[in-house]
């Protein structure tokens, strides 16, 4: 029997370590009284990394049990422009009435590990913290200096992650010039079982938004011409049900003119959502990506069936494009009209080109693992902490490479009931990440 190779070895406790981290509960809310935090995965990335023997820097960032883990692995040339790799380890609620296994779990069966977090994103934990290992216990030395930052509070904008650390730490990401992280590097079947990877190169902005209206409070069962809920009902129906206009980026137009390419399928300019259908699970995320988006998600009003409130609020989760800010919030005054208060917080948009030495070091890891397939640049219709890190003048990728089966709904996963990544594709991405590590 053949001995594994110390590459198969990472990849096998890449495996184990993303199911670890799944047992971890690191839920974040958003709110200060029910999230869970980050502290137990920190801990547990910390002492992974010092059994090892690096030296960390482990960050308390001013929220109750919101901490972070950061280390440098010294490359051959420390005049080159470092390489960061980051990862959050905070995860969205999840009901463990409405899952198969329990989301805490870290369940390895059926060839998957399920649980809260698989693609979002410790599985690109569990990878990195892998070969993080395996680099200093073999000796290996990279061509750059490579950061490894794990980070918390990315499932709420960053406050007391990425940006707290930017704002406050920056020297931790001294020297760095690229970056990557989750949400790309995965693969989509195209025509005739052709593969691309899909590397993330813009995001939209993001704009969590609070709409709030200011009536006349008064008794249920008098006639009210200055009703807050109404008001507010009307502005936010108005708002749900704006089309915005149809903008092509360049990383979305790159993307459309390669599927062309692989498929022969058109994309003609006069129908170009309904030629996104056809890529089938993935035209969710790319259609997002043709328009901003404005979708309320929350009203809040009143305190009795009776009792017409003075105030009404509605939250509407907002996703702009790279370039659009200005011409989205003149949309957005003609849409709502001057009665309705806003308020919110913002990220910006994201985007860099599909070109360079980084670009090449991704496309050749891929294609040594995968040969006949494709790269993609694509636009991610979410956000990550890329918006914080290019605050340093970071160039950011998303690249978490994975080999998905062809009929897995992955975008569907993201937040989702059962979310569970292929052993395999762990296993892949393991190897791809290691190559591009070592030749980037």
């Amino acid at each position: 029997m053949t001995e594994p190779s110390l590459i198969d070895t990472a990849a096998d406790e890449a495996v184990t370590l993303t199911s670890e981290l799944l047992r971890i509960d690191s839920t974040n809310t958003g709110d200060p009284d029910t999230l869970v935090g980050e502290r137990e995965a920190a801990e547990y990335v910390a002492e992974k990394l010092t059994e090892v023997g690096y030296e960390i820097e482990y960050v308390e960032s001013g929220g109750k049990n919101r901490h972070n883990v950061i280390t440098r692995l010294a490359g051959a040339d420390p005049g080159r422009g470092a390489l960061l790799i980051h990862g959050h380890l905070d995860v969205v609620p999840a009901d463990a009435s409405e899952w198969s296994v329990h989301p805490f779990s870290g369940a390895i069966q059926d060839d998957y590990v399920w649980g809260r977090g698989a693609v979002d994103m410790k599985d690109m934990v569990g990878m990195t913290l892998a070969l993080a290992r395996h680099y200093k216990r073999n000796g290996i030395v990279p061509p750059r200096d490579l950061i490894f930052a794990f980070v918390a509070d990315e499932e709420a904008g960053g406050k007391f992650g990425a940006q707290w650390l930017v704002d406050h730490r920056p020297e931790l990401f001294e020297g760095a010039t690229e970056a990557i992280s989750e949400v790309g590097g995965f693969s989509i079947t195209l025509k005739d079982n052709v593969r691309a990877y899909l590397i993330e190169t813009a995001e939209k902005g993001i704009r969590w938004m609070k709409l709030r209206v200011r009536g006349t409070a008064g008794h249920g069962s008098m006639i009210h011409r200055d009703n807050a809920v109404t008001k507010l009902s009307e502005a936010v129906a108005r708002l749900g049900n704006h089309r915005f206009p149809l903008v092509m980026s360049p990383s979305v137009r790159e993307f459309l003119d390669g599927v062309t390419e692989i498929t022969g399928w058109d994309f003609p300019d006069d129908d170009i959502e309904g030629a996104v259908a056809k890529l089938g699970n993935i035209s969710r995320m790319i259609g997002a990506t043709l328009r901003d988006t404005a979708n309320p998600t929350m009203l809040t009003a009143g305190y009795k069936s009776n009792v017409i409130p003075s105030v009404a609020e509605a939250a509407v989760d907002c996703r702009i494009l790279p370039g659009r800010i200005e011409a989205f919030n003149r949309e957005l005054d003609e849409i709502l009209g001057p009665d309705i208060e806003k308020e919110w917080m913002e990220l910006p948009p994201v985007e860099t080109t599909f070109d360079g030495a980084l670009v090449d070091a991704m496309t050749a890891a891929v294609l040594a693992e995968d040969p006949g397939a494709r790269t993609l640049p694509y636009m991610l219709s979410g956000g990550t902490d890329a918006k914080a890190f290019q605050q340093l003048g970071i160039r950011n990728f998303g690249f978490a490479p994975l080999q998905l089966p062809a009929d897995l709904d992955f975008s569907a996963l993201f937040h989702g009931v059962d979310e569970r990544v292929p052993v395999d594709a762990l296993k892949f991405g393991t190897r791809v990440l290691d190559r591009f590590l070592r030749a980037s």
